[in-house]
């Protein structure tokens, strides 16, 4: 009895040393805030609305899930959605449709979502059939081509609620609509607000967060004046930032390119700001987990091709295949994504054109003053 009693004792004590050392880390490793008082710092709090949160399992029975390893497919695609909202907001609310990387789920952007929310936006985003985390058949990048139907199947679910279905007390303005994404939800994101077969011509604003983008040319945003952004870290180790994100501000004739030194693919991802940090470089981490091909370009033909603003890209970097650099940390990337999406989407639906010039300018110059890792490209052509 004495024996068990000290391997207890020994136990509790290993416990309290391993919590210790945990919370020691976090607070070692937690973020460097913007300068005090900037506007920045003032940018990052939360917004006046207490924020609210729904789920519906939509279905769409006009288009089909096609088959996947074991899995025989379905003639519907099941779209699962939480839906994040401003309670007691009684106002006119931009619509903002976020889609999930690759194996990820809807609640992958769950930080700018109830950003988002708690300053007057109502956020939606669901779990993509075949390309979330717990698909069936595996996780696969194939049906990426239905994702865009996927978003405007959302955004119709969205702007049809009422009555006892519709949770939240704002009215949803269909003139400010919004799309966001991260990964391949950065590409599906793009596509959906582009791609000259697929696209929705609702979509007035649209921010691709480390998405994809060497399959496109410059005729391929020719198709749409919305406002748009890529956020992109030069130490992207899975959507190398040189070949994908650097070229982006010579393809379109408006909006730009947030370059952060030091930034990283899965610095973007909602789970990497917490404990996971502890655990060093963010795309480490994702690569050392995560089996990517390196066999070939996994997107070269799969849109269309020139005539549709297609190209096949001539330099291919395989994820995951170069040594990485020196990182930031998630925490201060989830800061720079927060502020820099609220700013160009407010550059687009803020209600005065004041409103909507001073956060442009915020976006291109004080938000690069106030993080000097970040750098505002804009549009070259």
């Amino acid at each position: 009895m004495r024996a068990l009693k000290w391997i207890g004792i020994t136990i509790v004590a290993l416990l309290a040393v391993a919590t210790a050392a945990i919370v020691i880390g976090l607070y070692l490793t937690r973020p460097e805030p913007p300068p005090e008082n900037s506007q920045s710092a003032a940018g990052l709090d939360e917004g006046p609305y207490s924020v609210g949160q729904a789920e519906f399992d939509w279905v769409d029975t006009t288009r089909p899930t096609p088959p996947n390893g074991d899995y025989a497919g379905s003639d519907e695609r099941a779209l699962p959605t939480v839906i994040w909202y401003p309670e007691d907001f009684e106002g006119s609310a931009p619509l903002v449709i976020y889609s999930h990387g690759f194996r990820s789920d809807r609640e992958g952007g769950a930080y700018i979502a109830e950003y988002l929310a708690s300053h007057g936006y109502v956020v939606a985003s669901a779990r993509f059939p075949l390309s979330n985390g717990s698909a069936p058949g595996g996780s696969t990048i194939n049906d990426v081509p239905s994702q865009p139907g996927d978003v405007s199947f959302l955004i119709d679910q969205m702007l049809s609620l009422s009555g006892d279905d519709k949770p939240f007390t704002a009215k949803l303005d269909a003139d400010r609509i919004a799309a966001i994404g991260l990964s391949l939800g950065g590409l599906t994101t793009t596509l959906t607000t582009f791609h000259p077969e697929w696209r929705d011509p609702r979509i007035k604003a649209a921010v691709s967060m480390a998405g994809p983008a060497d399959v496109f040319g410059p005729e391929f945003f020719d198709t749409s004046d919305a406002a748009y952004l890529v956020i992109s870290g030069t130490e992207d180790a899975i959507v190398p930032h040189r070949t994908n994100s650097a070229p982006i501000p010579g393809k379109l004739s408006s909006g730009g390119l947030l370059e952060i030194e030091g930034g990283t693919h899965a610095g973007f991802a909602d789970l990497m700001s917490g404990p996971v940090r502890l655990l060093g470089n963010p795309d480490e981490l994702a690569c050392s987990v995560v089996e990517f091909n390196t066999d070939g370009h996994p997107f070269d033909g799969m849109f269309g091709g020139p005539e549709l603003g297609l190209v096949s890209p001539d330099e291919y970097v395989p994820a995951c295949s170069f040594e990485l650099g020196d990182a930031i940390s998630a925490g201060r990337q989830h800061m720079i994504a927060k502020l820099a999406i609220r700013a160009l989407l407010e550059s687009a639906f803020a209600e005065t054109e004041e409103g909507r010039r001073q956060s442009q300018t915020y976006l291109t110059d004080t938000l690069p003053s106030d993080f000097p890792e970040t750098r505002y490209l804009p549009a070259q052509r």
